[in-house]
């Protein structure tokens, strides 16, 4: 099961006001600066922070930056806010890939397979293993049927492998290894890694390294970037942490 690192500090939909609803969808019809309308021939971008004006060229988006910058700022924010105090539609941990319930919280009631990198409740793996063993036959993972592990080194051999194939949830598990063993920077290469694949956990483990400077300088901004994109994701411990940041 992943392990957290100890860590706890004392921390709407696109509106602007003068904007109306017809404004905005001329504003996507056009080019923003030059006014172009979009045809076959002419295929308009978006702006790649705010996403509520387009461009038909990238002169165009630079000759508008001036005037639209303040504007994409205060934005980009607002729709950052909206979705950081969205209610997460599950934690982290999604949902059991068996039963398809929401794994529980407790560590203790579910298990990652080495094989596949799931996480199967207690339930769903305990069924498996009374049908295995009912049934005489080969031990193997409930989700991948892939022969389990029968030492912690052929365990270990199955950890390697899936973080060399750049799978997140095994690559932020080394991390943490490394990172409990004194290796600050392969955790935070390995950590890194996950996290630019979207791995809640490694956004979480990233944003404690920067509270404590274990490995790398200690960074507010980095820190409280982090545990925002963890707290995103429906961490619970980055959502608790965030609103001590917040406070």
């Amino acid at each position: 099961n992943r392990v957290g690192l100890a860590w706890c500090c004392c921390r709407d939909i696109f509106m602007m006001s003068g904007v109306s609803d017809e404004d905005e969808s001329d504003n996507m019809m056009c080019c923003a600066a030059c006014g172009v309308a979009e045809n076959e021939n002419i295929r308009l971008k978006k702006c790649n922070a705010c996403k509520s004006v387009r461009y038909c060229s990238v002169q165009c988006q630079k000759d508008h930056m001036p005037q639209h910058k303040r504007a994409c700022k205060k934005l980009v924010a607002e729709l950052r806010d909206e979705i950081l105090f969205k209610q997460p539609e599950s934690t982290h941990l999604g949902d059991c890939p068996i039963c398809c319930l929401p794994l529980p919280i407790d560590d203790d009631k579910y298990i990652m397979m080495a094989c596949c990198s799931k996480m199967i409740c207690n339930g769903c793996n305990y069924a498996n293993r009374m049908r295995e063993l009912e049934g005489n036959v080969q031990q193997k993972c409930p989700f991948c049927r892939h022969p389990r592990a029968k030492s912690q080194k052929e365990a270990e051999r199955d950890l390697m492998k899936r973080a060399e194939a750049n799978d997140p949830v095994y690559m932020s598990q080394v991390g943490v290894r490394c990172y409990q063993e004194g290796d600050y920077k392969g955790a935070f290469g390995y950590l890194t890694k996950a996290a630019g694949l979207g791995d809640a956990v490694a956004h979480f483990q990233l944003s404690c390294m920067y509270y404590d400077g274990k490995g790398v300088q200690k960074d507010k901004k980095k820190e409280v970037y982090h545990v925002e994109e963890a707290a995103i994701r429906g961490h619970l411990r980055a959502r608790h942490n965030l609103g001590f940041i917040e406070k």
